[in-house]
């Protein structure tokens, strides 16, 4: 694994200009703070993806600019929900062939993404060049976007682990399924156990009413908080809804083709509880969302 020394080196010299340049500024001046999460499951087939598409698509319709990274190496398919085919992917930013405004892909929607598949597999073979072109383009996105959202393959590869680590937050999509309910909980422990300061939040997605969707996110909080001691709240309950295969079907988010229907409506009030719960900073800390997820990355790969 090749030293990632000097790209800490760079953030670290942006942090220090940061700091000595920065000066108060009217509220009308501020800039906005990037906010990074993760979007992951403990197995795959929960629906992941499609709620990190509809997710997004509904802060988009906040006034919120987000920007999906498609992380999910093995099952990368934000392209095809949306019917879609990007002409370029992360792989061609890693390959320094391609800057990062190149690579990213606006849907018929508007929502900007960025193609993953193989690229994000490289990560962890990337020459000393590599990482710092790969750190100074992610750079550029500090204060650019209100939200970064990194769906990550199910279960835990080196890859999605580096991704839920060095973010703040981890949304969990999990379903009334025992079986699900179990991977859920093993992904959380073994995150916290590494990295007790992610913060996660849970999505039930599928259940058959609002009553199994508390019970089962009541059933993971009481596990949770007895053994891991970890309050982790609840975001919301989508129900199992027909129209959303369909919609999947057709390859156009189900939240935009059926905005009526009872998913639909679930998601967009969890969509704006989540953004509520988001706190102004500063423009002096408007990049320190970014720096420091590329400062826990490149740790991680360092020490991989």
């Amino acid at each position: 694994m090749h030293d990632q020394a000097e790209a800490l080196r760079l953030l670290m010299r942006q942090e220090e200009k940061e700091t000595s340049d920065s000066k108060p500024v009217s509220r009308s001046s501020e800039a906005k703070r990037t906010r990074i999460l993760t979007v992951t499951s403990g197995k795959g087939g929960v629906g992941k993806s499609n709620f990190s598409l509809n997710f997004a698509l509904q802060l988009q319709a906040l006034g919120c600019r987000v920007l999906v990274f498609d992380a999910d190496i093995g099952m990368a398919n934000i392209d095809v929900l949306m019917g879609v085919s990007p002409p370029y992917s992360l792989y061609h930013l890693l390959k320094r062939e391609k800057r990062i405004e190149e690579i990213i892909c606006r849907s018929p929607l508007g929502i900007e993404f960025i193609a993953g598949g193989s690229g994000f597999n490289d990560l962890f073979t990337l020459s000393q060049e590599e990482v710092n072109y790969f750190t100074e383009q992610v750079l550029s996105l500090s204060g650019t976007v209100d939200y970064i959202l990194f769906d990550t393959g199910a279960g835990l590869s080196k890859e999605s682990f580096a991704f839920i680590t060095a973010a703040d937050e981890a949304i969990v999509v999990t379903t009334p399924e025992p079986t699900s309910i179990t991977d859920a909980y093993a992904v959380m422990k073994m995150v916290h156990s590494k990295e007790p300061r992610v913060q996660f939040q849970l999505i039930v997605n599928r259940a058959a009413d609002r009553i199994e969707g508390q019970q089962t996110g009541e059933k993971i909080r009481l596990v949770a908080n007895r053994f891991l001691q970890l309050d982790i709240p609840v975001l919301g309950y989508i129900p199992d809804d027909p129209n959303v295969a369909k919609a999947v079907k057709k390859q156009v988010p189900f939240s935009v083709l059926y905005p009526d229907t009872p998913a639909s409506k679930e998601l967009k009030n969890l969509a704006k509880r989540y953004h509520q719960s988001s706190v102004p900073q500063e423009s002096a800390e408007a990049t320190a969302g970014v720096r420091k997820f590329l400062h826990r990355m490149l740790t991680f790969m360092k020490q991989s």
